[in-house]
């Protein structure tokens, strides 16, 4: 028996499991987490629906002032929102980019840098005209202030030596006469010394009108000349002043920049642009409180409208603002092709929700009567229970906001709101007590 026991081994290689299989766990750990997750996403969205307020909601209509229920349009055109003046701001002087301190969409006001080129050539002009000028300031002064007392007594001192030189000369001249009469001298001497003498003549008469000069100083045209040298120099002086100026660039308007041309170390002219060389300006900026509609009115309707007819615009973009307007400016000629007339629309009070090049609608409105048979205008009607504290909740973007009106009178659709409301709007009414400007909100089926 003992070489059988001695055989007999426990076979260790499987271990035992006393568990379940790690497959059977790991499904078991993924479906609590699961019901984890959407048991605190459901915790989540009831805090969030019990956060969000229940309102009831109206939207707001502009009526007439004679009672109907709608506005008097006549005629609906589309066009584009256009800023009234656009400016592209360019140089008077070329150069280089040296510095730009604005971008698209920023607001500048009137007389606020824009651009600056470089200096440094405009600045050696200056300069060089500034020496130019002084030196003959310097000239002038000179020939106003006449010649000086030691310029006169050196002219007179000239003279006399001139005049002792002379007489001397004729001293001599006598004397070799004599002689030549006695024939002491010859005749040769005797032209000498008088060469001699004629030319300290000649040269006492020189100084002499030369001494006058002095005395009586430079010419009256002489001065005229210099003077209107130092006047052309000045306006050298101030020309490259100008220059040096121009190279800074400011907004002659307050207003928004609608479009940066240059970049930094770009050239900038005066002259030709081309597409890919120096630039002709380098901003066009624009005063979007001050924005138009433009219209293409088709003839046919054309007879509808008068020079300062009324209308409503919208845009494409906000549907539900409003905004009023009424005829600017009416083109002077037809577009032969189109059979069209272009209109301009001025907008009243525009917002930053408006910008240029926009699609806008015009609703101009006619020239309904009242029972008084005074023309209508479009006002708008509120319920009374929408008004709390001379305010209500406009809701835009699920948010309760509150906004002030001006109250007007009563009629028998409510309350008549004069200003801060336009119509389009959906308000709430009866708010709750505790509604908040801001509060998130949902409109009661």
């Amino acid at each position: 028996m003992e070489p059988e026991l001695s055989n007999l081994r426990i076979d260790r290689s499987e271990k035992r499991r006393t568990g379940p299989s790690p497959w059977v766990t790991r499904f078991i750990i993924a479906g609590i987490a699961f019901f984890v997750l959407v048991g605190a996403g459901t915790l989540a969205w009831n805090r969030l629906n019990a956060a969000v307020t229940e309102v009831e909601a109206v939207r707001v209509h502009a009526i007439t002032a004679g009672g109907s229920s709608s506005e008097p349009i006549i005629l609906n055109a589309t066009g584009y929102i256009v800023a009234a003046h656009t400016i592209e701001v360019a140089a008077k002087v070329v150069g280089k980019v040296q510095w730009i301190g604005v971008d698209k969409g920023d607001k500048v006001r009137q007389g606020q840098v824009l651009v600056r080129l470089e200096d440094d050539e405009y600045r050696a002009h200056v300069l060089e005209a500034q020496g130019q000028l002084n030196n003959l300031k310097a000239k002038l002064a000179e020939l106003e202030n006449g010649s000086r007392p030691e310029e006169i007594a050196k002219a007179k001192a000239d003279v006399e030596q001139a005049r002792a030189d002379m007489d001397d000369a004729g001293v001599t001249l006598k004397r070799t006469q004599e002689l030549v009469k006695e024939g002491v001298f010859p005749k040769q001497q005797l032209d000498d010394a008088q060469a001699k003498y004629d030319d300290a003549a000649a040269r006492v008469v020189s100084l002499q009108r030369t001494w006058d000069l002095v005395k009586i100083g430079p010419r009256k045209e002489e001065i005229d000349s210099m003077r209107a040298q130092v006047q052309q120099a000045q306006g050298t002086l101030d020309y490259a002043k100008t220059q040096l100026d121009d190279t800074v660039i400011i907004a002659p308007v307050a207003g928004t920049i609608l479009d940066r041309n240059v970049e930094r170390g770009e050239f900038v002219t005066t002259g030709f642009v081309g597409d890919k060389g120096a630039k002709g300006y380098v901003v066009s900026l624009a005063d979007l409180n001050d924005l138009q509609v433009e219209l293409d009115i088709n003839q046919n309707d054309f007879a509808k409208l008068g020079p300062k007819t009324r209308g409503i615009v919208t845009t494409d973009a906000y549907p539900d603002r409003r905004y009023g307007g009424f005829i600017f400016q009416i083109s002077p000629e037809a577009n032969r092709q189109k059979a069209t007339v272009q209109v301009k629309v001025q907008v009243e009070n525009p917002d930053s929700y408006l910008r240029p090049e926009m699609n806008a609608t015009v609703a101009f409105l006619g020239d309904a009567k009242t029972d008084a048979g005074a023309p209508s205008r479009a006002m708008v009607v509120i319920p009374a229970t929408a008004v709390r504290d001379n305010a209500v909740f406009v809701i835009s973007d699920d948010k309760a906001v509150k906004r002030t009106v001006k109250l007007g009178g009563t009629n028998a659709q409510g309350v008549v709101v004069d200003s801060g409301l336009i119509g389009g709007e959906d308000i709430v009414v009866n708010p709750p007590a505790d509604l908040k400007d801001g509060q998130r909100v949902r409109v009661k089926a």
